[in-house]
């Protein structure tokens, strides 16, 4: 089949499309479509700056997120290909420093297992988010991280095991994740306005803010930047380089007759290794497998390789059918949006010829039954996508005073050996934690108990203060794991302030 049999198949996707950002109030998108060595279409619709009016472009520069983790396993494909590394032989064997809270995943993970997501940790997302900890300093934390899963026993999105991973292909290299990306990915296939950090993004000509909906009104938030996590979803791309990337993938490992990485390890990547979740399970996706650093379903008895990701503002996916040989990208400047899924699966079942399946009605009703494992479902991004600092500033109710303790009782620095430091002190409303440089607002409940906004996860919790035999207060300790299983995070007090 000839492209314009291809192009013919796109009619009324830009109706498609501009419906779709009306329906989702997204900011703006941008969608590129292959087939084989042919772009059949790479467009920008909406604004990648709300304010000035400044429309998307194929050359618009978006935060991909966790679409970041398939070029960490690629590079970890080519150092398997350079016999600097085996899939299966213990991390242990790499990095002789290297330790997990389980003792038996210290000595046997592999970084297939970290690749796929299978080491027995929970998310522990607040050890990173916004932390100013260096890589090397986080992959220390590990062995003060409980898992909630027997190793290998359970697949459970991981973003800290992906930092890993990518660390440990830097260090094989002698040099950073970024160095081992830009020389054998980027500077390859031609990807020559992609960069690793939202820093460097900003200095580029033509980038996307990122926005978030904020009653009723998208509304721009900043830039959330996550440098230490970078192998897990720090990568900022465009429609042009992603197009290269995807066709490389179709290629089998091969830009311009020259094989960057051999068939058989990119095709381990390609490879279900666990079976896994996906909030959109249907008939038309009955199984969801994760390879390493993709998602591997059968959609409408299709193999569809792909992966998303999401960060504060930003929303990506990128897809594509090895048998039929097509691709799609969607690039997304608005938060936790669905519009790259919808997209996606629009594309793709007019590229396949079938009948569209109405995925805005399905999506819509996952929006609204079951929010907490909608369009951000933990395996589909790289974070909880709500930024504090993009929350809407509620005034923090008065205190009220514990009868049995003084308010100055509770503050203080409070430490934990893998989640660093957290501070709690007064503030005008009352007391306040702050944590990664993230503001939390406490409300006193009772019982040496305070309710916490964590508009991170978009929820409250609870912390909880602990006494020692003097009944002075010796710790506290919260539940930022949303997981079954998990232990809340007992933080030890430090310094009285």
């Amino acid at each position: 089949m000839n492209t314009t049999y291809f192009h013919s198949l796109m009619n009324g996707l830009d109706d498609f499309v501009e419906e779709q950002l009306q329906r989702w109030k997204g900011v703006g998108v941008a969608v590129a479509i292959i087939h084989k060595d042919e772009v059949i279409l790479q467009k920008g619709y909406g604004y990648r700056d709300l304010e000035s009016k400044l429309e998307v472009t194929p050359h618009t520069l978006f935060a991909i997120g966790s679409s970041t983790k398939a070029f960490t396993a690629s590079t970890a494909a080519m150092l398997v290909d350079q016999d600097m590394l085996k899939w299966d032989t213990p991390v242990q064997t790499y990095l002789k420093d290297f330790k997990m809270f389980d003792p038996v995943a210290t000595e046997r993970l592999t970084i297939r297992d970290m690749l796929c997501h299978r080491s027995g940790l929970p998310r522990h997302e607040m050890v990173w988010y916004n932390s100013s900890r260096s890589r090397e300093e986080l992959v220390n934390a590990l062995q003060y991280l409980e898992p909630n899963e027997d190793f290998r026993n359970k697949w459970q999105y991981q973003n800290l095991m992906y930092m890993t991973a990518g660390y440990l292909v830097g260090q094989l290299k002698g040099t950073s994740w970024e160095n081992v990306v830009q020389e054998s990915l980027f500077n390859p296939l031609g990807m020559n306005s992609s960069v690793f950090s939202v820093d460097e993004m900003q200095l580029q000509p033509d980038f996307a803010f990122p926005y978030m909906d904020l009653n009723g009104e998208n509304t721009r938030i900043p830039f959330r930047k996550i440098d230490a996590v970078g192998p897990a979803g720090s990568i900022n791309s465009n429609l042009v380089d992603m197009i290269a990337w995807v066709q490389f993938q179709l290629n089998h490992g091969q830009q311009d007759g020259k094989q960057l990485i051999s068939k058989e390890q990119l095709a381990v990547t390609h490879s279900p290794q666990m079976p896994c979740d996906s909030p959109f399970h249907s008939k038309e996706l009955p199984v969801s497998t994760y390879g390493l650093g993709w998602m591997i379903d059968s959609y409408r008895g299709h193999a569809m390789i792909h992966h998303g990701g999401a960060i504060d503002g930003f929303a990506s996916q990128v897809a594509f059918l090895p048998e039929e040989q097509i691709g799609v990208v969607v690039l997304c400047n608005t938060n936790g949006s669905v519009l790259p899924y919808t997209i996606s699966f629009n594309v793709i079942d007019r590229l396949l010829e079938m009948e569209p399946v109405d995925w805005t009605r399905r999506v819509a009703k996952l929006v609204a039954g079951e929010s907490n494992e909608s369009e951000t479902d933990t395996n589909i991004t790289e974070t909880p996508t709500t930024s504090e600092s993009s929350v809407e500033e509620k005034p923090v109710e008065a205190q009220v005073h514990p009868h049995d303790r003084p308010i100055h009782a509770y503050a203080g620095s409070y430490s934990h050996p893998g989640y660093g430091k957290i501070v709690i002190q007064q503030s005008n409303d009352g007391l306040q934690a702050i944590m990664n440089g993230i503001e939390m607002p406490m409300e006193y409940t009772g019982n040496d108990t305070f309710s916490v906004e964590l508009t991170l996860f978009g929820l409250k919790v609870t912390f909880t203060y602990k006494t020692d035999e003097q009944d002075n207060i010796s710790s506290v300790s919260i539940p930022f794991l949303l997981e079954p299983g998990t232990n809340p995070i007992e933080f030890i007090k430090t310094l009285s302030v």
